[in-house]
Formats: structure tokens, C-alpha cells, sequence
């Protein structure tokens, strides 16, 4: 059907458009209300579906807590080694190559793996396997 000859074409002069002489299709009234009204009504159904999450709190976080971005695993040094004699940037510390993880931008070092040398590791953070491992390869851990 063309548009000209649409019912809602011909009825753009009027004042309410063919929805009754109090404007049945004007205010919120028609959708249920302004904004969240009704979430906790008759809007459950959408509620549920939509925003499960749009009521209660969220749970307690510590404004001092430590969030740790970045980490890497013990293992991962022997490749980084690897990366420094390649490039020969290897830079020595109490005759140990040093491994600087916070210019590396890690956060913290996890003890998953095995070393193969000693190394002398800079971090932020680390667990007490991850000191145990380095301290029986005979490296040092220095926290920065």
C-alpha cells in the first residue's frame, strides 16, 4: 500500500490521531510508568530477565585492598632469560642475572614451574612457593 494512502496519514491533523479524546496514547500511563517504575510490579517479568542484578548490594570490597593485574609463573623466567641473551641486555646483580619484573610490568610472581638458574628477581609481590622455589635454585627475591 502506498504511503499516501495510510491510515496514519490521514490522520496527522488531528489532535490524537485516532486513540480516543483523552489521549489514551500520550503520557507514561501507556508504557507502564516513568523510568524503574514498576520493577518490583508489573515489570517483575522484565526485571527477571533483563536485570537480575538491579536489585541489592554489591558485595563488601576494602578500599585498601591489593588488585593484582598482572602476574607471571616461576617457569616463565627461564624463557625471559632466554629473551635477555638473546637481545644481550643481561645485567648482573651478586653474580646472578637480574630479572627486574617490575619494569616488565608484572604485578606478582606465582610458583607454578621449575627454574633452571639462579636469578635475582625484583617484584612487587609473590607467594611462598614462588620464594621457596628461587631460594633453593640459590637465587635472592627482593620486594620493591
Amino acid at each position: 500500500m502506498p504511503t499516501r494512502l495510510r491510515k496514519t496519514r490521514k490522520l496527522r491533523g488531528s489532535r490524537t490521531v485516532g486513540y480516543g479524546q483523552i489521549g489514551q496514547h500520550r503520557k507514561s500511563g501507556s508504557r507502564g510508568g516513568k523510568g524503574k517504575a514498576g520493577l518490583h510490579k508489573h515489570k517483575w517479568s522484565w526485571t527477571v530477565k533483563y536485570a537480575p542484578n538491579h536489585f541489592g548490594r554489591d558485595s563488601f570490597k576494602p578500599p585498601n585492598r591489593a588488585i593484582v593485574k598482572r602476574w607471571i609463573n616461576i617457569g616463565r623466567l627461564n624463557e625471559i632469560y632466554d629473551e635477555l641473551l638473546k637481545s644481550d641486555k643481561i645485567e648482573k646483580k651478586d653474580d646472578k642475572v637480574l630479572i627486574d619484573l617490575i619494569d616488565l610490568g608484572y604485578d606478582k610472581l606465582l610458583g607454578d614451574g621449575e627454574i633452571e638458574h639462579p636469578y635475582y628477581v625484583i617484584a612487587r609481590s609473590f607467594t611462598k612457593s614462588a620464594k621457596d622455589k628461587i631460594e633453593k635454585a640459590g637465587g635472592v627475591l627482593e620486594i620493591r
